[in-house]
């Protein structure tokens, strides 16, 4: 039997998921959470198998939800959902200890069978984003100015990006003001742009948004 838990921040999509999982004898859900603080603690108290974790939820990131799961419940595979589809939210997701990505455009047979491989120990992207993922990585390597971000810094920006203000940031993601500030000016350095204007284009331009 494998145990899923569940997070994302719409109920409508959790009932989604759930009535998918409901096809399956197999798989049964033992958790929801909502947002990303409620994923670390559910994971605290409740022994699972797979998680299946949405992109952008409100509280800690998914990234730094993948780097702690990783330390602390290593048996826990990740599968990340997402509507995003750019190669360098996978990339850092799979870096970041994730067991498999899949967009949220495919369908529930997809679905559950990437639950069933990651279970197994395998890892799990859809043949479509890993040919495209291929691709960019043959053609432009790492290349990119936004690599060199760390995972904290690339947050920052892709919440810049969705029309987040300071405060706005700072409250997300549970830091000050001031330290949103300090975030921005490092990733400013590193891109080599001057303004926060600059910043959000970028971001735009790049489809670095949440």
């Amino acid at each position: 039997m494998i145990r899923l838990l569940i997070a994302d921040d719409h109920p409508i999509v959790r009932e989604g998921l759930k009535r998918i999982i409901a096809n399956y004898q197999d798989i049964q859900l033992v958790g929801e959470a909502v947002n990303g603080d409620d994923v670390l603690a559910l994971c605290a108290k409740q022994e699972a198998d797979v998680l299946l974790l949405d992109i952008s939820m409100p509280g800690p990131g998914f990234l730094e939800i993948l780097h702690r799961i990783e330390v602390k419940y290593p048996l826990l595979r990740t599968l990340v959902l997402s509507m995003h589809t750019e190669n360098h939210y996978v990339i850092r997701a799979i870096k970041a200890g994730a067991a498999g990505y899949l967009s949220k455009n495919h369908s529930p047979e997809e679905l559950a069978h990437a639950i069933h491989h990651i279970y197994k120990g395998s890892s799990y992207i859809s043949p479509a984003l890993a040919e495209t993922l291929v691709s960019a990585l043959q053609s432009r390597g790492s290349s990119a100015l936004h690599q060199q971000l760390s995972d904290r810094e690339y947050q920052v920006l892709s919440l810049m990006g969705s029309g987040k203000d300071t405060h706005g940031i700072a409250t997300l993601l549970s830091l000050s003001p001031k330290t949103i500030g300090t975030y921005r000016t490092r990733i400013q350095n590193k891109l080599g742009l001057k303004s926060s204007a600059e910043l959000i284009r970028y971001a735009i331009e790049n489809h670095i948004t949440e």
